[in-house]
């Protein structure tokens, strides 16, 4: 059965036609098109990229409003920010403001977290992580004083990797296995292959101060047991410069960002899902949507989950390298499953950023990515952006998040069946712990399962963040900016190199105006 797609032109005047900071076509040619599927942190930052590099832009969004994982949940009066919290590297957002000849001062404004984040541990006791050198080390000689000395080894270690491989790798999109090559005696100087557990530990000889200096990369769907050691650099990237959140919550940067592209005349469509992109000739030639428009482009960019996209939005003949069953043997993520919550009272002794640990470390990890078995226990990153901007709740009151690290879909939990009952769970073990009397207090509340990744955010596995970040799954291994399979196509995001987090998803989209051809190529 054939099927009639409308072929529509409505892409706006962004970019080369918009007067906007566009280097435009002097020979009065029209610029090339180019559709963005996803208006999350790294759509976004592609969209007004490809805008001043002179391409007509649009970008077409499945949810009713923008973000993706940023996404903003209004409910009750409080304002819970679905994903994204932390903000590190500060100048990778500036950039963008800069592009479009703004200040991003004027729109956007940071705070820095004082401490970081605090790490509480199952037996009461805590540990306040920053980059405050004698508070830091204060607190390790009382709990271990014999790690004082690894800690400033291990620091040094972290600024070796940050030199080799975020200065000196960071930005290269690894296309080629050349580019691997090249690459080989950074990561064997970094020792690339050995987990960032495994050296913490060569350093750190205490299990709390394991567990504060390993954790980072559970933050972006990683276990620390086997992800690899040049992910050490991100305590340097914190220390350089800082962990950040925005005013209004991380939603408030989105809403920026998306004024900026509507100043460049992009225009942005909500609850506008794709269902293809249409390929010929070995090409992307556009984008069909679920209401069976077509819409014709030079090239397309997918912010969408790489492996969804390749798997659901590419037909399988077009797809040599990114087939079925390359697809479905990676290793992916964990998943997220987390509580929003409201309180009538606030909880003033609670810092904006807490880790709040169970009982296990390491067998809990193991049941996550090695079992994909949902435990009876967990840790949370709990989330309280009203300790620094109280207008995020109603006056007195308090808005959360709970986030638990657990498996992605491949556990086979029957999340709609268990999603209260451990929701109920977390809500028991905080109010134990460090939200005294909570049930009696919440009046506002909502749950994100890995079910909703993989529903709502079209993530395949419901995976939080792609493939998991071990080193066989990073750099030329990760899903390219540009496509491996289709002429045309670009992806960028936490699933595509360099990876996840904000900053990682910001370099996807730097990264990607390198690989993208100038508009004059188009002639």
């Amino acid at each position: 059965m054939t099927l009639l797609f409308k072929s529509i032109d409505c892409l706006g005047d962004g970019g080369a036609d918009s007067g906007q900071g566009g280097p435009g076509l002097t020979s009065g040619r029209r610029a090339p098109a180019a559709v963005v599927i996803g208006t999350g942190f790294g759509g976004l930052a592609a969209a007004i990229r490809l805008s001043v590099k002179g391409y007509r832009v649009q970008m077409l969004e499945k949810l009713d409003a923008p973000g993706g994982r940023a996404y903003v949940h209004q409910q009750d009066g409080f304002t819970f920010d679905a994903g994204p919290t932390i903000i590190t590297l500060p100048h990778l957002i500036e950039e963008l403001f800069t592009l479009c000849g703004k200040r991003m001062q004027d729109h956007v404004d940071l705070r820095l977290m004082a401490p970081f984040y605090r790490i509480r541990f199952d037996d009461g006791t805590h540990f306040d992580y920053s980059n405050d050198d004698d508070a830091m080390l204060e607190q390790i000689g009382r709990l271990s004083p014999q790690d004082v000395q690894g800690f400033k080894d291990l620091m040094q270690a972290s600024d070796r990797c940050f030199q080799l491989g975020f200065q000196e790798l960071g930005m290269i999109p690894f296309e080629t296995l050349s580019d691997v090559i090249k690459a080989l005696p950074n990561l064997a100087r970094m020792q690339a292959w050995r987990s960032i557990y495994s050296l913490v530990a060569q350093h750190i000889t205490h299990p709390k101060l394991r567990i504060v200096m390993s954790f980072h990369p559970l933050l972006i769907g990683g276990n620390p047991y086997s992800v690899t050691c040049v992910y050490a650099l991100i305590h340097a990237l914190e220390r350089r410069w800082g962990v950040h959140s925005a005013m209004g919550g991380t939603g408030a940067i989105v809403r920026e960002l998306v004024n900026l592209l509507e100043g460049r005349g992009v225009p942005l469509r909500y609850n506008t899902p794709v269902t293809r992109i249409r390929v010929q000739d070995g090409r992307a030639r556009g984008v069909e949507l679920a209401n069976g428009e077509f819409i014709a482009a030079d090239i397309v960019v997918s912010n969408g989950d790489a492996a969804w996209t390749y798997r659901h939005l590419v037909e399988p003949q077009h797809r040599k390298h990114w087939t079925d069953k390359r697809i479905a043997k990676g290793k992916y993520s964990s998943g997220l499953f987390v509580w929003y919550f409201g309180t009538d009272r606030q909880y003033t002794d609670v810092p904006h950023h807490m880790m709040v640990l169970g009982p296990r470390y390491k067998g809990l990890l193991q049941d996550i990515f090695k079992n994909h078995t949902l435990s009876k226990d967990f840790s949370l990153y709990l989330y309280r952006p009203t300790a620094t901007d109280p207008s995020l709740a109603p006056p007195g009151c308090d808005s959360f998040y709970a986030l638990s690290v657990v498996p992605n879909l491949s556990s086979g939990t029957d999340w709609p069946a268990v999603a209260e009952q451990y929701r109920d769970a977390i809500a028991t073990a905080l109010q134990e712990s460090v939200l005294p009397d909570l049930k009696r207090h919440v009046v506002s509340s909502k749950v994100t399962t890995p079910q909703d990744f993989q529903d709502r955010l079209w993530s395949y596995k419901g995976a939080g963040f792609g493939l998991e970040p071990i080193l066989v799954q990073s750099a030329w291994f990760r899903p390219h900016n540009r496509s491996e399979d289709v002429q045309g196509l670009y992806m960028v995001g936490a699933s595509s190199q360099p990876g996840a987090g904000v900053p990682s998803v910001l370099m996807s989209a730097k990264m990607l105006q390198e690989v993208v051809p100038d508009v004059t190529s188009f002639a």
